[in-house]
């Protein structure tokens, strides 16, 4: 059913949850799982795939550690890293590469919170025509 689960991380604790989740179920699908990070500092915006220095080196490293816990467990996992604004990469990857469910954790802001610091998990599942699972981080 779930051939390529694209599983959005932003770097935080709050990945866990859905890592812990989608180890869980991917193997039941026999699914892939493509981590998928994007980098979001001054360097990515201005020089995108080109962009190095710290924030880029510990993105794909951090996108290593992922695949490699999920490869240990045994599921077969990719990592990508894109550049620039979360919504919008999230969405362009999804419409060029495909995916058969977008599996992301949400930091569970309200309200004026979630204006202030932003929402990812909202605007995706608005503007795709795929199945978006979402878990609170606890």
């Amino acid at each position: 059913m779930y051939k390529t689960i694209l599983m959005p991380l932003d770097g935080t604790e709050t990945d866990r949850t859905i890592i812990e989740h989608v180890k869980q179920l991917a193997p039941v699908h026999h699914s892939r799982v493509v981590a998928f990070h994007v980098a979001t500092g001054v360097a990515a915006q201005w020089h995108g795939a080109d962009a190095g220095g710290e924030e880029v080196e510990a993105s794909q490293a951090y996108l290593d550690k992922v695949t490699q816990e999920l490869q240990a467990a045994g599921v077969p996992a990719d990592a990508e890293l894109a550049y620039g604004e979360p919504v919008r990469e999230i969405i362009r990857r999804i419409e060029q590469k495909g995916c058969d469910l977008v599996a992301m954790a949400t930091h569970g802001h309200r309200g004026v919170a979630d204006l202030l610091l932003g929402s990812t998990a909202s605007p995706v599942q608005h503007s795709v025509d795929v199945p978006v699972l979402l878990l609170r981080a606890k």
